[in-house]
């Protein structure tokens, strides 16, 4: 299978996600801009995490200019969602989960209290 074919397929399955993507953006975004306030938590600024820049390079096509977009906005949105969440961690429950060697403690973390001994 060609890979111009393999993309066609693939290209419908990539963008069916931007419906949840909006939905996503929509609800982290009212919980940071009322919910933060509340609490006293920095709200997290979305620009420094949704940069849409790439479509502005000249030589890429019309079609990869869209995709580099999409990419931008869908990365973008993954980091602020995650900033948002680990604000909401550090201040609920700041304690770091058991060291186990196959899960990947998050960056986060470094400063949280070590998981309680039994």
């Amino acid at each position: 299978m060609s890979k111009q074919i393999r993309q066609l397929i693939y290209t419908p399955i990539v963008w069916i996600m931007i419906i949840p993507l909006i939905i996503l953006d929509i609800f982290v975004t009212i919980y940071n801009h009322l919910g933060f306030p509340i609490l006293k938590i920095p709200k997290v600024k979305r620009k420094q995490h949704i940069k849409i820049d790439r479509y502005k390079i000249k030589s890429l096509t019309p079609i990869k200019k869209v995709n580099c977009a999409y990419c931008g906005y869908a990365n973008g949105l993954i980091s602020y969602t995650q900033e948002i969440a680990a604000r909401t961690e550090k201040y609920w429950c700041p304690i770091k989960h058991q060291n186990k060697k196959d899960f990947k403690q998050p960056i986060h973390h470094k400063k949280f209290k070590n998981f309680p001994k039994a």
